[in-house]
C-alpha cells in the first residue's frame, strides 16, 4: 500500500468519525425534545385524570344529598358518563394529542353539566330554608326547622367545594398565530415577528365578578417557554408564564386577545399555548410552523 492510498483510507476514517458524531449529537437532542413534550402532555393528561374523577366523586355525593328519584337518576347517568370518559382517557396515551384534545373539550361539556346540578340543588336548597323560616313562628315546627337548617348548614359546606369547581372560567375558540412585520399571518418561522393569541372568556354566572389575572404560557418545540421572567402559582409550584392579562370579569362572555413580540431566534415545529386563570388550567391550544 502506497502512501497516498494510506493517506486517503486516513481521511476517509476521520470524515467518517465527524458524520457519525454529528448523527449522535442530532438523536440526542430529537430524545431530549421529545421527552420533554412527553412529560407536559403527561402532567396535562393526570390534570384531566384528576378532574375526571373528582365530577364522579361528586355526582356521588350529591345523590345522598337529595330525595328527588328523578334528580337522583338523572345523576346516575352523568356519573357513570364521567367514569366512562375517564376509563377512555386512561387508555389513550399522552401522545396522541387529536384523543388528548377531544376529551378536554369533553371535560369541558362535563363541568357545565356539573354547574347547572350544582344551581339546580342549591335552589332547592335554598326553598327549604325558606319554608323552615316561614314555620319558625310555631315551636314545634321551629324545632324542626333549626334541625333541618342545622343539616343544610353541613350540605351547604360540602356543596361550596362544588361551587368552587363550578366557578372555574373557561377558555373557548382559542387561535394562535405568527404574523410578519407587515400584520400578516406567517408560515414559516423565519418570518414570524410577533404571536398573536386569542381566545373567548365563557359567560359564568356563578363565579365572582372583578379583576382576573390571565396567565399565556407559551412552549417551543424545544420545550422551552416563551418568558421575560414572570411566575405563578400553579398546583403547589410556581409556573414561568409568556403574557399576563388583567380584565375586568362581569360573569358575561368576554373576548381576550394578547401578543408576544418574538425577540429570540425560534425553531420550526409544534408551539403549544397553555391559558390559566384563578390557578387552573382553563385552555389549550396548539400551532405549528414551518422552517
Amino acid at each position: 500500500m502506497n502512501r497516498t492510498t494510506k493517506i486517503i483510507i486516513g481521511c476517509g476514517a476521520v470524515l467518517a468519525a465527524l458524520v457519525i458524531g454529528f448523527l449522535l449529537y442530532t438523536m440526542h437532542g430529537q430524545m431530549q425534545e421529545s421527552k420533554q413534550m412527553l412529560a407536559l402532555a403527561e402532567m396535562d393528561k393526570m390534570e384531566m385524570e384528576n378532574e375526571y374523577e373528582q365530577f364522579a366523586m361528586q355526582y356521588n355525593e350529591m345523590k345522598t344529598q337529595i330525595n328527588n328519584d328523578s334528580l337522583v337518576a338523572q345523576l346516575e347517568l352523568e356519573q357513570k358518563r364521567t367514569e366512562e370518559l375517564l376509563e377512555e382517557l386512561r387508555r389513550v396515551k399522552s401522545s396522541d394529542a387529536a384523543e388528548i384534545m377531544r376529551l378536554k373539550k369533553e371535560l369541558a361539556t362535563l363541568r357545565e353539566v356539573l354547574r347547572s346540578y350544582v344551581l339546580q340543588i342549591d335552589s332547592l336548597n335554598r326553598m327549604n330554608e325558606a319554608l323552615a323560616q316561614e314555620n319558625s313562628n310555631l315551636k314545634t315546627q321551629n324545632q324542626q326547622a333549626q334541625q333541618h337548617i342545622s343539616n343544610l348548614q353541613g350540605e351547604n359546606e360540602s356543596l361550596s367545594d362544588k361551587v368552587a369547581i363550578a366557578s372555574q372560567l373557561d377558555a373557548t375558540g382559542i387561535f394562535a398565530e405568527g404574523r410578519n412585520k407587515k400584520g400578516k399571518a406567517a408560515k414559516k418561522i423565519k418570518d414570524v415577528k410577533k404571536f398573536v393569541i386569542g381566545f373567548t372568556i365563557a359567560r359564568n354566572v356563578t363565579t365572582a365578578t372583578g379583576i382576573r389575572s390571565i396567565y399565556v404560557r407559551i412552549t417551543t418545540p424545544t420545550g422551552d417557554v416563551l418568558t421575560k421572567g414572570g411566575t405563578f402559582a400553579y398546583e403547589n409550584r410556581q409556573l414561568e408564564f409568556s403574557i399576563r392579562k388583567d380584565i375586568e370579569y362581569t360573569g358575561e362572555e368576554q373576548s381576550v386577545t394578547v401578543y408576544w413580540d418574538v425577540a429570540e431566534t425560534l425553531s420550526a415545529g409544534n408551539y403549544r399555548v397553555d391559558i390559566f386563570a384563578d390557578g387552573h388550567n382553563i385552555g389549550t391550544t396548539h400551532f405549528t410552523f414551518d422552517k
